[in-house]
């Protein structure tokens, strides 16, 4: 991990440490840019965030937008100044404690993950075992 990974990760833990503890964790630059992101698709949408099998340490992050509509009764749904972040409970076992944040770095920008349940992460910061 570089000097510059180090104090991303370091900013976002505060962050997301000064908002209420919650299952998954935006900071306000993820927050801004998901939004931002949601505003292009022109629809009210919630963002999925969950995890599969695969990827190069085991597991992958996914993160999509869907209509809040699809949205089932066992779900965790965290309101985010009225933008829904939801995820399923299988999902939830591996991701409880997570951070997401945004990076706008032009090199190794963009979201990234900060997982306190992963034992092992890969280098592209979209994978990692538990």
């Amino acid at each position: 991990m570089t000097q510059t990974d180090t104090q991303a990760s370091s900013s976002a833990g505060a962050e997301a440490k000064a908002a209420p503890q919650r299952g998954i964790q935006m900071t306000h630059t993820a927050l801004a840019q998901v939004k931002a992101l949601r505003e292009q698709q022109g629809k009210d949408l919630c963002l999925r965030v969950g995890v599969r099998q695969g990827g190069c340490s085991g597991m992958s992050y996914t993160m999509d937008f869907e209509d809040p509509s699809n949205i089932r009764e066992t779900d965790e749904v965290f309101d985010y100044e009225g933008f829904q972040v939801v995820c399923d409970p299988k999902s939830m076992l591996y991701l409880y404690g997570l951070v997401l944040d945004y990076n706008t770095a032009l090199i190794g920008g963009g979201f990234t993950f900060t997982n306190p349940n992963a034992t092992q992460t890969c280098g592209c910061g979209s994978s990692f075992s538990a």
